[in-house]
């Protein structure tokens, strides 16, 4: 009887690419390879380049070849692995590169900030997806038509995505288990340390009191909140009285456990999502101040220079706004 052909994975290491995303997504394979004694998996590396790919922290990984002479089969996936400045890296021969594959049938995947690249190729329309929680904002502003979630993998038919960290290896085993049962993923994930097996319900964040370092049911629910109307902020008036407490109470609660007001604390993390916009989007900066509600981009610009130390514009490189 003929061994089983392995199913093969291409990993397309995009320039700053970041390595532990990566590592998380292939390891599993070679660890199956491994516990079930035989070749149940291959993969291969390609990028931009013929030889290298350089990683976000400066380490430099080995290709098994380029674009030009890589194609992928049906049975294959495709699996884009990004990282910083993603932006960039979506260029036109990667995303022709990427629809070809698709056109062929191979299910296409990513890690990390991966899925903003077949976002850009127009391979995640309509379908679910998630990204690392840092760039979610700019993504869901970016990309409208995808349906996106803040779960650690998401799989939606032959698309795969994964948020990054160690969130590959949860993806990974999920396919082993699928492929090949649950007894050889359970082996996988023990051999690597991976004490609980998430699945793609599971959110990607850290609870609010693990954050905040802080377990008090109110506070945590007040600050789930603010993190859930960062467009249209609630007063601390209507947060206090849905929480079931004074103004008073929910004051004295933020400056004993987080030693800011309600409303400093509401500012800072609408500040923080207005940095990942202007970060990871081209909207405007009118359009970010409104997107995480600021009315008046000039309290915007003033707010943001309080807490970063330079204005929206000056983050974009773009200099002050033209003066009337």
């Amino acid at each position: 009887m003929p061994s089983e052909k392995p199913r093969r994975f291409t990993f397309l290491l995009l320039e700053r690419f970041t390595m532990l995303p990566f590592t998380a997504a292939v390891e599993p394979l070679r660890l199956a390879n491994r516990a079930s004694g035989r070749n149940l998996y291959a993969w291969r590396l390609v990028g931009t380049g013929k030889d290298w790919a350089t990683c976000s922290n400066g380490a430099r990984v080995a290709l098994d070849g380029g674009l030009d002479d890589t194609t992928a089969e049906r049975d294959d996936a495709i699996i884009v692995c990004g990282g910083t400045e993603i932006a960039r890296e979506a260029t036109r021969p990667v995303l022709t590169w990427l629809r070809k594959q698709a056109r062929g049938g191979a299910t296409m995947g990513a890690v990390c900030t991966g899925a903003w690249i077949l976002a850009e190729a127009g391979l995640l329309d309509a379908r679910k997806a998630t990204i690392h929680w840092e760039n979610h904002d700019g993504f869901a502003e970016a990309f409208p038509q995808v349906d996106l979630y803040r779960s650690v993998f998401v799989k939606d038919g032959n698309r795969l995505t994964a948020a990054g960290g160690t969130s590959s290896i949860d993806m990974m085993l999920h396919l082993i288990a699928e492929a090949h049962g649950e007894a050889l993923a359970t082996e996988v994930a023990d051999q690597m340390l991976h004490t609980t097996i998430r699945t793609n319900q599971d959110r990607q964040r850290l609870s609010i009191p693990t954050r905040i370092g802080v377990r008090h049911p109110k506070l945590a629910a007040v600050i789930a909140r603010m993190e859930g109307n960062l467009e249209d902020p609630i007063s601390p008036a209507q947060l206090a009285a849905d929480a079931g407490m004074s103004t008073r109470q929910l004051e004295r609660l933020f400056r004993r456990y987080l030693n800011r007001s309600p409303k400093r604390y509401y500012m800072e993390t609408r500040l923080a999502r207005a940095r990942n916009l202007l970060m990871q989007t081209d909207m405007s900066i009118i359009e970010v101040a409104l997107a995480s509600g600021f009315s008046s981009p000039s309290h915007f610009s003033k707010c943001y220079r309080a807490l970063y130390g330079g204005t929206p514009y000056r983050e974009r490189g773009t200099g002050a706004p033209p003066q009337a």
